[in-house]
């Protein structure tokens, strides 16, 4: 069994920071991809930022220059560093990971979420 498991979200002001963590943990062979996605109300889920194993990293335009992605492979764990917050980035944000467990390789895993909240 395979768990992702977020922490880091809260209430912030506008021009704040945050820091999002999720660890994986369970009977895990190897992880590819992981990221971040948020979804807002009435909103589609969308792409934040995801790192590969080699340390390929993309961001939406959005958050380019605000938010820093980065993982430590030793602990199966992604962060996500947040700064300059804006009430758009208001969101529950999802870890994402690629994981190779068992047989299945490459299965898609997803946290709970995390409420990040900006106020104005």
């Amino acid at each position: 069994q395979v768990q992702l498991v977020e922490s880091g979200g809260g209430l912030v002001q506008a021009g704040g920071s945050l820091r999002l963590s999720c660890a994986a943990s369970g009977s895990i062979f190897s992880i590819n991809e992981m990221g971040w996605y948020r979804q807002a109300p009435g909103k589609q889920r969308e792409l934040v930022a995801t790192i590969t194993s080699g340390g390929r990293i993309k961001y939406a335009d959005s958050v380019k220059g605000r938010f820093t992605i980065s993982r430590d492979n030793a602990k199966n764990t992604v962060f996500l560093q947040m700064n300059t917050l804006k009430p758009e980035d208001t969101a529950v944000y999802y870890c994402n990971a690629l994981i190779t467990s068992g047989h299945v390789y490459d299965y898609d895993y997803w946290g709970q979420g995390t409420q990040v909240t900006v106020s104005s």
